[in-house]
């Protein structure tokens, strides 16, 4: 359900010329990423602002996992380019199959080094969403994600495997997702082990944003009920797995936020009916947060499938519907919403997925960042082309109030942003985009003022009343 965009690292350091100073592409020096809490549908910070994260996937669907992979390569150079144009989560993707290779065996080993990419991550102030990643269910059916241990079905003699992501219809592998969601083996109470660890291992690192409990999850046999209008009795089953798994991570980590996703269905324009009464139970949680992704059918039919690019015209459309979806969960959940998944190389498609978010303030990690190593000739910026112009936003990553509005011109630069103040040990905190002000920006405030330096990548305003602050900033 996605395009792999392959993301490379920079070369060098590039300094941007102000009128009256000069905003440099670096971050300034970074404050290590402080502890996040969930209240309501927000993430506070310590200062208790309401804060926005903007940020990237970076997933290793190869083992050995204690190696470097197919991705999960982050470096304290990757991190810093990160921090540099601005975003501040990743969500790192971390395997069952890596946590436990054998039946009841932790590899310590993986467990190291996933905490190690946490606290590089944390000292560029990068928050980390550890998603529990799968695709095709196992490297059996050419996918990845549980340890072939966990399950007992395998293809059957001459089944045809037709890859990503139509593998998912093959009959073999809906008996294998029956036996994730029926507990057979005890996968779950395995997998819940893992994640337990995984939790214990990283519960006092500030920087960990939460674990994602399972990533694009397949109904299995019961897929068929999912259409045309969701799935509520498969749901109702697949809620009280999140819960069972949930509870475990509770038991050693009871603060750390988990983050439920729907059911994959979701990508094919279903909704989901996880807390959904009569259907399934409220979620009473309140460190639960949700987890949807955002992609376009008509394009990746056209990048999987050979469909007509054409296609993508209906793509408006779709995501009109996936936001609704998302609206109706927050509406009847009171959780934050994060699109932990979305992309596309079309810029006009990618443009469709920030401009909702930023409409409902809600954060994203785009898909995908790959740190390459290489030469320095073969090194880039991966953000210096069209998908980066959209990608590196001037946005308020931290709010001391309630936001109201927020626009992002990407074309122009252009930035309106207004929220009610409310007290905060901290001003608001909005990251200038590296890329859309060649010849420096100018900013004006209303119901508040600049108190950082001028031209400063990291405009920090204060209220000076009670009234809305409204912040418009524009390229010179």
């Amino acid at each position: 359900m996605r395009r792999l965009i392959t993301l490379a690292l920079v070369a060098a350091t590039a300094v941007l010329s102000v009128d009256g100073a000069r905003v440099h592409a670096e971050s300034p020096s970074p404050q290590r990423a402080g502890e996040l809490r969930i209240q309501g549908r927000w993430f506070l910070d310590e200062h208790d602002r309401r804060v926005l994260l903007h940020g990237v996937n970076n997933v290793d669907k190869t083992a050995p996992y204690v190696q470097p992979g197919d991705g999960f390569t982050v470096t304290a150079e990757d991190a810093r380019l990160l921090a540099r144009h601005g975003f501040n989560t990743v969500r790192l993707g971390v395997s069952f199959d890596g946590l436990m290779p054998n039946r009841g065996e932790l590899d310590e080993r993986y467990l190291d080094r996933v905490a190690h990419v946490v606290d590089v991550l944390g000292a560029e102030g990068i928050h980390v969403l550890l998603d529990n990643h799968q695709d095709g269910l196992s490297e059996i059916w050419g996918g990845n994600g549980f340890p072939e241990w966990a399950l007992e079905s395998r293809p059957f003699p001459g089944e045809p495997n037709p890859g990503f992501p139509l593998y998912y219809l093959m009959p073999s592998m809906n008996r294998a997702w029956d036996e994730v969601w029926n507990n057979s083996n005890g996968v779950l109470d395995h997998l819940g082990d893992a994640l337990a660890a995984l939790a214990e291992r990283v519960s006092d690192k500030p920087a960990v944003l939460g674990i994602e409990l399972l990533n694009e999850p397949w109904p299995g046999t019961a897929f068929p009920t999912c259409f045309p209008a969701g799935c509520p009795a498969f749901d109702r089953e697949y809620q009280a797995v999140h819960e069972r798994l949930t509870e475990r991570i509770k038991g050693v980590a009871p603060e750390l936020p988990v983050f439920w996703e729907p059911n994959v269905t979701w990508n094919q324009l279903m909704p989901t009916h996880m807390a959904d009464p009569p259907w399934t139970p409220p979620i009473t949680d309140e460190r639960v947060a949700f987890s949807f992704h955002d992609y376009c059918l008509a394009s990746q039919a056209a990048t999987y499938l050979g469909l007509p690019e054409e296609l993508v015209g209906a793509c408006p459309a779709q995501h009109e519907l996936t936001w609704s979806h998302a609206d109706d969960f927050v509406a009847r959940t009171n959780v934050p919403a994060m699109v932990t998944e979305f992309g596309d190389g079309d810029p006009r498609v990618l443009a469709n997925t920030l401009q909702r978010a930023d409409e409902r303030f809600v954060g994203w990690h785009y898909w995908h960042y790959t740190s390459v190593v290489g030469s320095a000739e073969e090194r880039r910026d991966p953000f210096g082309g069209e998908l980066g112009k959209q990608l590196v936003r001037t946005y308020p990553r931290a709010t001391a109030g309630t936001p109201e509005s927020m626009d992002f011109d990407a074309e122009t630069g252009r930035f309106e942003y207004t929220y009610q103040p409310e007290p905060a040990t901290a001003p608001t905190e909005i990251y200038v985009s590296d890329r859309h002000y060649p010849n420096g920006y100018e900013v004006s405030v209303r119901g508040g003022r600049v108190v950082s330096a001028p031209g400063s990548s990291v405009l920090l305003v204060e209220s000076t009343g009670s009234e809305p602050v409204t912040v418009d900033l524009r390229a010179e």
